[in-house]
């Protein structure tokens, strides 16, 4: 398994898009439109891939400014759930944003998958809010 930067605007960055629309968008009943795709080129994609070189998961880093980046985005497909895909794009999240000199990463977790990220030493910040009509809450790390 092995995590590395894909990018913008390229085959496997179109595989990306159909694994985020398959796993996050089409169950909400939403779809992506081409103002939300052109606003990631400024963004960093990372996808962990298997031995076969198949799109395991994705997600984004966004610098949003005062040392810190959100991750967004995340998603793991279907087949490849419950297999450390998730733990692994995370860990590798954090070697990234350390590298590229981000103190802290920021990230609005479903709140199904709040325990997956405080078993990552992640924390809730605040109260639960909704997003994309689901619950959700704010979590950080210091890295």
């Amino acid at each position: 398994m092995q995590t590395r930067e894909i990018e913008f605007a390229t085959p496997a960055f179109d595989e990306n898009l159909r694994l985020r629309n398959d796993v996050l968008r089409i169950p909400l009943g939403m779809e992506f439109y081409a103002k939300d795709i052109a606003e990631e080129w400024s963004s960093t994609h990372l996808g962990c891939y298997n031995e076969l070189g198949e799109l395991m998961g994705s997600l984004i880093m966004k610098d949003v400014g005062n040392g810190q980046v959100k991750m967004r985005q995340v998603a793991v497909a279907e087949k490849f759930q419950n297999r450390g895909v998730g733990h692994n794009m995370v860990a590798a999240s954090e070697v990234w944003a350390k590298e590229n000199n981000f103190s802290e990463i920021v990230l609005h977790a479903r709140e199904v998958a709040v325990p997956f990220y405080l078993k990552q030493n992640y924390e809730k910040v605040g109260e639960r809010f909704d997003e994309v009509g689901i619950p959700h809450f704010k979590m950080r790390k210091k890295i």
